[in-house]
């Protein structure tokens, strides 16, 4: 069967559109990056100027077409039982406008200079960030992006509407916390990213509930869950809660990527990052998003690599 015409609008009539311009600059392929997981994720897929995202609603899955149509406006078009949902949720997905971010570097300057239109998303869906967090905890990127690329392949449904062939709708929390051990071991995802998937797949109604109205209580409450750290928060918080000074202290590259590009050389300590990303707060996220996009800031790779593991042998 012929992949569907990706490249307009009106590919099937829509069972949603909303276009937003709130007047402020938006750079939303860059907005959006992060919201992808690997180059293949089959949730996410942007193919020229469209961006499809296929999402689990409270009212159902949807797919959506987003495209940029203006320095601040952006058109979405949406199919499937959550499309209106997604209509209605448009602008939160879309961030605010960062006004206030210190430009306390002048690499930071340059960098906000160059990429004004740079917002953190705010999907809404926290175990659609956790879950993918979950499995990238401790293992290479390229590992942890195909389990997650199995587990929507072989148990996902199809995306509704005219998504581009192979796109699969994320399972919801129950369906997760259904998958026997076996299934994630398939998957590629070890006995402990399983156990910490369950525990949080099975509160998946409680989590639905934090949000950026209380993020010290959203953080709270996702780290009371065995397995999950101030790294898989922050990755949570930087894309359902759009929180602008989520940074994932623990990340690997995290103390090559602010030392290079703040001090000129590599730092060692998570603690050194917190002291001198702290004139940054509260837009620390940003900022090192950013450092990331600068091209000033080279970071040098050295040192011991993980080693990639094949959990489905073990």
């Amino acid at each position: 069967m012929a992949e569907p015409d990706v490249t307009g609008w009106d590919v099937r009539e829509p069972d949603a559109q909303r276009t937003h311009d709130d007047g402020a600059p938006l750079d939303l392929r860059r907005t959006l990056s992060t919201l992808r997981r690997g180059p293949a994720d089959p949730a996410y897929r942007r193919i020229g100027d469209d961006h499809w995202r296929v999402v689990r609603t409270p009212d159902g899955p949807a797919t959506t077409l987003l495209r940029q149509v203006g320095p601040s406006a952006v058109r979405l078009q949406a199919w499937g039982p959550g499309a209106e949902h997604q209509a209605e949720t448009l602008p939160r997905l879309l961030g605010l406008p960062v006004d206030d971010l210190p430009l306390a570097h002048p690499v930071v300057a340059d960098a906000r200079r160059r990429f004004p239109g740079l917002r953190v998303p705010s999907t809404g869906d926290v175990v659609g960030a956790l879950v993918p967090a979950i499995i990238e905890q401790k293992v290479l990127g390229a590992d942890a992006f195909l389990s997650w690329r199995q587990l929507l392949h072989r148990h996902g449904e199809p995306a509704p509407g005219p998504a581009p062939a192979g796109m699969r709708v994320p399972l919801a929390g129950a369906a997760l916390a259904a998958l026997p051990s076996w299934s994630w071991h398939h998957c590629g995802v070890d006995p402990k990213r399983y156990r910490t998937a369950q525990v949080a797949t099975r509160m998946a109604d409680a989590l639905e509930r934090l949000g950026p109205h209380d993020l010290l209580g959203a953080y709270r409450g996702l780290r009371s869950i065995p397995g999950i750290g101030v790294w898989t928060a922050a990755e949570v918080g930087s894309r359902a809660f759009g929180d602008t000074d989520a940074v994932p202290f623990g990340d690997y590259h995290l103390a090559s990527t602010v030392g290079t590009a703040l001090l000129g050389r590599r730092l060692e300590h998570d603690d050194e990052v917190a002291y001198v990303l702290e004139p940054f707060r509260p837009h620390r996220f940003v900022a090192l998003r950013l450092m990331q996009l600068s091209p000033h800031v080279q970071v040098e790779r050295r040192g011991a690599r993980m080693s990639r593991v094949d959990h489905r042998g073990r």
